[in-house]
């Protein structure tokens, strides 16, 4: 049975505006469908939230902040967001639609990508998520599912609804979010998250994309935790042999289990990408893994169409085409056949002596490049100093080195050569070698006292990211300057590290009570006190008389920081309720009466009714009214 045909929004008119025409997935907060906008005519994906959370405070909120969050970042790799509202029970989001399949889809048909195409897809990925991360926010939930590929060969990254400001509190304590296998270490043994967790989950990507699996397995989530936590995601190149090393150091780097090894957000590692890329031979970038599903793979096209379209998934409506904004070469079209002419028949002679000519000249570049005048640079990479400069003189060749700061390539060690491996030059020439001197490493400020934004500003002229910042009450230091970092101040750090900022909030005002306190007093007091006040617009019943402080927040007893503001609600006086009669009535009777409609209950039974269990008198006479919990007296007799 068709499911979608089932569903009550299918066919519907969303908010008067929005047409939905099929459902395309379902998840655990929400559900996307094919959607028409009548206003605009134009064909677009709708998020709505489940019903059933739309009545919980909290999911609303998150599911709002990936409509704000992603409206913020303007960026041809990330799926935008065009429109956010409700509609009776329904909460939705009008997101950009992209006509194609997920990752996941073409890991399920394909198994493990070429390196070419895994790169071609990981680079526009890291280039959606390094906008993210230099706009001050995290994903914390990458995975196959969340990268779109479009039809057209656009890739795109799908589902900020977990996104967070890098300057808020990122803990989840108590409840880890996203897919275990994706997650890095420290979000799951402290629920922690900044840039580096997207990082890390790009590396486990590319992992799977490179060998068709997952680096951890296990009959359960908790299994895979566990190698998560203890045991690092192992090199491609053991599933796949003979994958290059350089993408063996692209997943170690960014798969380290201690975040400070890694690239410290998707622009760097990019940049590491690029440069493994670069390093790499066509014949490296287009070998086919053993993983590979047959069938699609050994073909003319694979050149300059990555991944052909998905067989089994089926293609949504397809959307406008721009060649201008491909992303990778998924998918190009065909070049048109060209008409043969009569110009080009006579032009047969021509290309029969220039033939000739190139098969010559090519035989002669053979003849020159084996009569010994030219070399091949050997592969040294991450070798040792010494030992790469005895091998390079044991084939001819001139050495030269230079010096340069690593993340990733321990010190001594071997970083690139100029020419790189493999590559032909005369004999006799010289290769340069970049020796890896280490990690850069940087002294951490001392910034006590300064406004956040010049301690920002400093951390980054010394090579360093501000990070999570927290606040915190302190009697010496004035309110929104530094108090620490962690780690303190003179401690060494790699370039590129985050510092977490500790800000004073100023002394702490302990807040006095003011209710029952006419505004004006109330008012002067908090004021003398250093604190703002706020009057709520709505007014409430209370027991305080109309015009008196019903409520204050903070209330008493609790600590606000210096300018910090009061908020206080003015009772409209006592609510004023009907007093049941309850003359005649039996004592037990009449007070569950009285209780009920919110009085207290007071009993006056004297010597005739201290036997007594009927009431003969009510202190206000049924029908009238009184401020409700006000005492209601009963004599019994």
């Amino acid at each position: 049975m068709d499911t979608t045909l089932q569903d009550p929004l299918v066919g519907q008119l969303l908010d008067g505006r929005y047409r939905i025409d099929a459902r395309i997935a379902v998840g655990g907060m929400a559900t996307v469908y094919r959607a028409m906008d009548i206003r605009l005519d134009r064909v677009l994906a709708l998020k709505v939230m489940h019903p059933t959370l739309a009545a919980d405070g909290t999911f609303v909120e998150r599911f709002i902040r990936e409509a704000k969050s992603v409206a913020r970042l303007s960026h041809p790799n990330v799926v935008g967001v065009f429109d956010q509202g409700t509609d009776g029970s329904y909460v939705y989001l009008a997101m950009e639609y992209v006509a194609g399949c997920t990752l996941r889809d073409v890991l399920r048909e394909r198994g493990a990508l070429q390196p070419r195409a895994a790169l071609d897809i990981l680079e526009p990925v890291l280039a959606a998520l390094g906008a993210a991360h230099r706009a001050g926010f995290v994903h914390r939930d990458m995975k196959p599912e969340n990268v779109l590929i479009g039809d057209d060969g656009r890739v795109k990254v799908a589902d900020f609804g977990l996104v967070r400001a890098v300057d808020t509190v990122t803990s989840t304590t108590g409840q880890v979010l996203g897919t275990v296998s994706y997650l890095a270490p420290e979000q799951l043994e402290h629920g922690t998250a900044d840039t580096r967790v997207d990082v890390y989950a790009c590396g486990v990507v590319l992992y799977e994309m490179l060998t068709g699996g997952k680096p951890h397995s296990g009959d359960s989530p908790a299994r895979v935790l566990y190698q998560a936590l203890n045991a690092d995601v192992p090199p491609p190149s053991a599933a796949v042999p003979g994958l290059p090393y350089e993408l063996d150091e692209l997943v170690a780097s960014a798969t380290a289990r201690n975040p400070e090894l890694r690239p410290h957000d998707a622009v760097a590692l990019l940049a590491q990408t690029r440069d493994a890329r670069a390093a790499l031979s066509a014949e490296q970038l287009d070998a086919v893994p053993p993983q590979a599903i047959a069938g699609d793979h050994h073909n003319g096209e694979d050149r300059t169409s990555v991944i052909p379209r998905s067989l089994s998934v089926p293609r949504p409506l397809p959307v406008n085409d721009d060649e201008m904004n491909r992303t990778s070469r998924f998918e190009s079209p065909p070049a048109a056949p060209r008409r043969r002419t009569a110009t080009a028949v006579r032009r047969g002679p021509l290309a029969i002596v220039a033939a000739v000519l190139l098969v010559l000249g090519v035989g002669t570049g053979i003849w020159y490049i084996n009569s010994g005048q030219f070399t091949k640079v050997p592969a040294v990479l991450t070798q040792p100093e010494a030992e790469a400069k005895q091998r390079i003189e044991a084939a001819g060749l001139g050495v030269r080195t230079e010096r340069a700061f690593s993340d990733t390539v321990k010190r001594g060690l071997v970083i690139s050569t100029d020419p790189g491996p493999s590559a032909r030059i005369r004999s006799n020439d010289k290769v340069t070698l970049t020796i890896s001197r280490g990690p850069e490493m940087v002294t951490v400020p001392d910034m006590k006292g300064l406004p956040l934004s010049e301690a920002k500003s400093r951390l980054q002229k010394q090579g360093l990211e501000p990070g999570l910042v927290t606040r915190a009450f302190s009697e010496e230091v004035p309110s929104g300057d530094v108090l620490s970092t962690a780690p303190e101040a003179g401690t060494e750090r790699r370039s590129g590290s985050v510092i977490a900022l500790t800000v004073s909030k100023g002394a702490p005002v302990e807040v006095t009570d003011v209710t029952g306190e006419s505004v004006e007093d109330a008012r002067a007091e908090l004021e003398d006190a250093g604190l703002k006040v706020k009057i709520a617009e709505e007014r409430i019943s209370s027991e305080f008389e109309r015009g008196e402080v019903a409520q204050q927040s903070p209330g008493e007893g609790q600590e606000a920081a210096q300018g910090d503001t009061i908020t206080l609600t003015i009772s409209k006086g006592p609510e004023m309720v009907e007093v049941p009669d309850v003359v005649g009535n039996r004592v037990d009777e009449a007070r569950q009466k009285l209780e009920a409609a919110g009085f207290q209950v007071d009993e006056s039974r004297g010597l005739i009714g201290l036997f007594g269990d009927e009431v003969k008198k009510q202190s206000v006479k049924g029908g009238k009214t009184a401020p409700k919990g006000s005492t209601i007296t009963i004599e019994i007799r």
